[in-house]
C-alpha cells in the first residue's frame, strides 16, 4: 500500500485579480523548477484542502493549488448572500485557470482532480488543448443534465425515504419538477433562515448519497463550516440548475479534442453519485486515456484509488516536464 507524501507549506501564494471584482486564491508548493501540475477541486465550491498537496513528489512537482470563484480563501465568499453569482460560470472559471497559468509562466501543466474538478478540467483540456501535458481523474463527471438528473433524483431509488426529505425541503416541487432549481432559488432568497435550512437540507441528501459508501465518511457534505457549507450548497445549485452552462454531452462529444494527451481515469464501480458509466463512455471518446475501475470503491474512493492516483502522478513526475 502506497502511502501519501509528507505535509508541505506553499513557498509561494497569492490573490489573483480575475476581474468581475473576483479575487482568486492561489498557492504553489514542491519544487519551483518542478513538473507543473494544477490540483482542480470538485463541488464545485469545495475549496482546494491541503491534503491535495500529498499525492504529488515534492522533489519532481511545482504543486499549483487554486480556490475557484466563491469558495475556500477566494473573495467576494459565496456564503455572504451579497455576493453576485452571476460572473460566477464555467466559462469564467476556465479564464482563470488561463490566467492564472500566464500569471505563474507556465507553459503546460498536469491536471488532476475528480468529481466536479474533472468537469472542469475537462471542459478546460479541450478548450486549450496545447497547455495541458497529462490529466489524472478520479471521480468522472461531465455535468450532463442526465447525470444531475441521477444524482438528485435517479438515486433516490436507493435512498427513498432520504430523497422525500430533500424533496420537501423544496416546498411546492413535485416529484418530476426541477428540484435544483428550486434549491437554487431557495439559496438566493433574503431570509437567513431559509438559506440555512436549504442547506440542511440539501447536505442531508448529499450524506445519504456518500456516507453509505463502503468505508464512506459519515458527513462529507454536513461536517464543513457552517459558511464553507452554505457556498458549497449555493454555488453547486447555481451550477447545477443550468448544467454547467454545458451543451448536454458536449465534453463526450469534442473528447477527440484531447488526443494526444495522456489521461488516466480511475472510477469505483459502486459509486451511486457518479455512475461508472460516463466514465466508460470518455475513456472510449478519448483515444489516449485509460481507464481503471475499482471493484469495490464508491464515489469517495478508497485505498487502492489512493494507490492508483499516486502511481499515476509518479509515473508522470519521472517523465518530467516539456
Amino acid at each position: 500500500m502506497a502511502e501519501r507524501y509528507p505535509p508541505i507549506e506553499p513557498y509561494d501564494k497569492g490573490m489573483l485579480d480575475v476581474g468581475d471584482g473576483n479575487l482568486v486564491y492561489w498557492e504553489a508548493c514542491g519544487n519551483p523548477c518542478g513538473k507543473p501540475a494544477l490540483v482542480v477541486h470538485g463541488g464545485p465550491g469545495s475549496g482546494c484542502g491541503p491534503w491535495w498537496r500529498e499525492y504529488f513528489d515534492p522533489d519532481r512537482y511545482r504543486i499549483i493549488l487554486f480556490d475557484q470563484r466563491g469558495c475556500g480563501r477566494s473573495t467576494p465568499h459565496a456564503g455572504d448572500p451579497a455576493t453576485d453569482m452571476r460572473h460566477n460560470t464555467t466559462d469564467r472559471l476556465i479564464a482563470d485557470m488561463e490566467l492564472l497559468r500566464q500569471r505563474l509562466g507556465v507553459d503546460r501543466w498536469l491536471l488532476h482532480g475528480g468529481s466536479w474538478g474533472s468537469t472542469l478540467i475537462l471542459a478546460y483540456a479541450e478548450r486549450h488543448p496545447q497547455r495541458v501535458s497529462e490529466i489524472v481523474i478520479r471521480g468522472v463527471t461531465t455535468t450532463r443534465r442526465s447525470e444531475i438528473d441521477w444524482l438528485y433524483r435517479g438515486a433516490g431509488r436507493f435512498f427513498p425515504e432520504e430523497w422525500e426529505r430533500f424533496l420537501a425541503g423544496a416546498p411546492g416541487v413535485g416529484r418530476d419538477s426541477d428540484v435544483v432549481g428550486a434549491y437554487a432559488r431557495l439559496m438566493e432568497d433574503p431570509d437567513p433562515e431559509v438559506r440555512e435550512k436549504a442547506t440542511a437540507d440539501w447536505c442531508a441528501w448529499e450524506d445519504a448519497v456518500l456516507s453509505h459508501e463502503a468505508g464512506g465518511s459519515p458527513a462529507p457534505y454536513s461536517g464543513r463550516p457552517p459558511a464553507a457549507r452554505q457556498a458549497l450548497v449555493r454555488i453547486c445549485a447555481h451550477y447545477f440548475s443550468h448544467a454547467a452552462w454545458l451543451d448536454e454531452g458536449a465534453l463526450l462529444r469534442d473528447a477527440p479534442r484531447l488526443s494526444g494527451i495522456p489521461g488516466v481515469l480511475i472510477h469505483g464501480r459502486l459509486d451511486l453519485a457518479t455512475p461508472l458509466t460516463t466514465a466508460w463512455d470518455l475513456a472510449h471518446a478519448w483515444p489516449d486515456a485509460h481507464l481503471t475501475v475499482v471493484n469495490d470503491a464508491g464515489h469517495q474512493g478508497n485505498a487502492t484509488t489512493r494507490d492508483l492516483v499516486l502511481a499515476a502522478l509518479d509515473r508522470f513526475g519521472r517523465q518530467g516536464s516539456d
